[in-house]
């Protein structure tokens, strides 16, 4: 129900609680995790539901494989390299250690095949090709080692992809995330660069970063991810691990059409890992509420009109007023329609009159403008007369009391 009010100077008409009162918190209050740093990230409004550490650099190990993929994607997106290009396996990227696509020397990989190696099988081997012909001139022509670029010229081309992309807490040595004092990122980046990946490159998310399973050199192996076939929704991104920095997962899941992404680094074991990446992914959707308050067009409300052929015109909003927050701090929501009052008729449509001030507990009040959602003509001079004689004869006890 909207309830109508007056004030001298500033018509307030319409105070419409949107959800029952809760004090003033902050969304770290009713959340933890045992992760060292973490961050939960609302996919459709961009709001960071929860962080802890989050704008810290910190070796991301093998997350920061992600970004090798993104520069690759990004080329395919573009048409600078073909799903079929063929890339050069070196002798260094067939001896790297780690985890293992388990590329064969002095062969050719298809650049589609490398992406699935280092997404589903997180395949340090697969980075160091991958590394190695973009950064060589003649990338998709090698034909022997010789005309091969190197890993350090591909960290160039990542720090440079980073600062291009706002990933402003990351630095790149290498295209795998093996230890260098280098190689960091902030699981904030993570979170932007995950993002990036699920809207920019919907093609290949969607076909290969929840592949179960990969297999190369006739060996399977499973996807790394805990979340994926575990989770109910979950659709990516990747897993790192290092002695120093822990644990570490970023992933992605969709319920109902409600997208969240996490990022979680620094947990002990890698069964910690999976059960965390799980109980923080199920709390991200069942503590945490997307709620669509307004749409563009929507009519929000009305003022009064003075001298008009109606005595109200409806107002309209053209922002979609979209929110993800704890559920316990939207209980505590309000808005409130502002304008000064009554307006004078005539009005045209699509006029500014007014404006939409939502309140969420702890924040500052957000505003938002409200247009006229159609014209309302004056009613002339006869009308005008009519007001007035009305006024004149209408005795002092049965006016309406002017606004206080």
């Amino acid at each position: 129900m909207v309830a109508f009010a007056r004030a001298a100077l500033l018509g307030i008409i319409a105070s419409l609680t949107i959800a029952g009162g809760a004090a003033a918190q902050q969304q770290e209050q009713y959340f933890t995790t045992s992760a060292e740093q973490a961050i939960i990230l609302d996919y459709e409004t961009g709001t960071v539901l929860f962080e802890k550490n989050a704008q810290v650099p910190v070796p991301p190990a093998s997350m920061s494989k992600l970004m090798t993929a993104a520069i690759l994607m990004d080329m395919l997106q573009k048409g600078e390299l073909s799903p079929d290009t063929p890339f050069y396996v070196s002798r260094k990227a067939w001896q790297t250690g780690g985890s293992k696509m388990f590329v064969l020397v002095d062969t050719t990989i298809p650049v589609i095949d490398l992406l699935k190696g280092i997404i589903v099988l997180s395949g340090n081997d697969a980075c160091v090709v991958v590394a190695e012909n973009i950064s060589s001139p003649r990338m998709g022509n090698i034909t022997r080692e010789s005309e091969l670029g190197s890993v350090e010229a591909f960290a160039d081309i990542m720090n440079r992809k980073a600062q291009e992309w706002g990933l402003t807490q990351s630095t790149f040595a290498n295209p795998s995330g093996l230890p260098d004092p280098n190689q960091l990122m902030s699981m904030g980046d993570l979170a932007k660069l995950s993002t990036k990946i699920i809207r920019d490159y919907p093609e290949y998310y969607d076909t290969i970063f929840d592949m179960p399973e990969f297999t190369w050199s006739d060996i399977t192996q499973k996807n790394r991810n805990p979340l994926v076939g575990a989770f109910s929704g979950a659709d990516g991104l990747k897993t790192g691990h290092t002695d120093e920095s822990g644990y570490g997962v970023a992933g992605s899941a969709i319920r109902d059409g409600v997208r969240r992404v996490i990022v979680l680094h620094g947990l002990q074991s890698e069964s910690d890992r999976a059960r965390e990446s799980r109980r923080v992914m199920g709390l991200a959707f069942s503590e945490f509420t997307t709620r669509r308050y307004f749409t563009s067009g929507d009519v929000v409300g009305e003022a009064e009109i003075f001298l008009g052929k109606q005595e109200t015109v409806p107002l309209k909003i053209k922002n979609n007023v979209v929110f993800t927050r704890h559920n316990r701090i939207l209980r505590g929501a309000k808005a409130t329609l502002l304008y000064e009052g009554p307006i004078k008729a005539p009005v045209r449509a699509e006029t500014q009159v007014g404006l939409l001030r939502l309140e969420i507990p702890g924040e500052t009040p957000r505003e938002y403008p409200l247009y006229t959602a159609e014209r309302v003509d004056g009613i002339g001079i006869a009308g005008k007369m009519g007001i007035g004689l009305k006024a004149l004869f209408t005795p002092p006890s049965a006016r309406e009391d002017e606004p206080s």
